[in-house]
């Protein structure tokens, strides 16, 4: 085990790594357990292989996050949680720092979304939920956005249908817990919302419209 407190560069120009209390290898490369403070004050507690982060390491950011979980030369892979400054918390798998693979992101207002990632973004299948209504989106993501076959779940009805860019457009159909259902499609209303000055782009505001068909009951074979 080693102590010291790297000071800035002088005649070897290396770069200042800050403070480290740890084990190292042959070639003084930080190796193995260890305990560092770096430079803009975030710390890190846990494993190191050849100088970088690697393995299962606590790493403690100045702004009040924390990451608990497994490093990958210096990058965030494998299993690991993150907890947000703003109280969001995600749960889950990581590739090179970023949310890819299943994990559970819990957001600051309380709503939690379960499913895959890529990229850092909702990507494949997963479910969103409200916590103020108890609402929640099981289906499929794209970069994000709702897209393509999902459900919305209601308290005492569901609507099921396609999605595009997080609204629904085309066929679907509501099913109420009451045995009822009504098929039909939506169609997207588009609008200009021309800006306050006259240099403004005009905005095109999208409004999914819903054409039902008469409300019947769900036959036997539905069920």
């Amino acid at each position: 085990m080693s102590s010291d407190e790297e000071t800035m560069p002088d005649d070897d120009g290396l770069p200042y790594l800050g403070e480290y209390d740890g084990e190292r290898n042959e070639l003084e490369e930080r190796h193995g357990f260890g305990r560092a403070k770096l430079p803009s004050g975030d710390t890190y507690e846990g494993y190191y292989e050849n100088g970088k982060r690697h393995g299962e390491g606590v790493y403690r950011f100045k702004n009040g996050a924390r990451y608990m979980g497994n490093y990958i030369e210096g990058k965030k892979n494998g299993d690991g949680v993150l907890l947000y400054p703003d109280g969001s918390k995600y749960d889950g798998f990581w590739i090179n720092d970023l949310r890819s693979g299943y994990g559970t992101y819990t957001y600051p207002n309380g709503d939690t979304y379960q499913g895959e990632w890529s990229q850092g973004n909702r990507h494949g299948q997963g479910v969103y939920t409200y916590k103020e209504t108890g609402s929640s989106y099981d289906g499929r993501w794209f970069q994000g956005k709702m897209q393509e076959e999902g459900h919305i779940i209601h308290s005492n009805h569901r609507y099921v249908g396609n999605f595009e860019e997080n609204m629904p457009r085309g066929p679907g159909k509501y099913v109420f817990d009451s045995g009822c259902e009504q098929t039909g499609k939506y169609v997207w209303k588009e609008e200009e919302n021309v800006g306050e000055y006259e240099e403004d782009d005009a905005e095109i505001v999208i409004t999914p419209m819903w054409q039902g068909q008469e409300v019947c009951a769900i036959s036997e074979e539905q069920e």
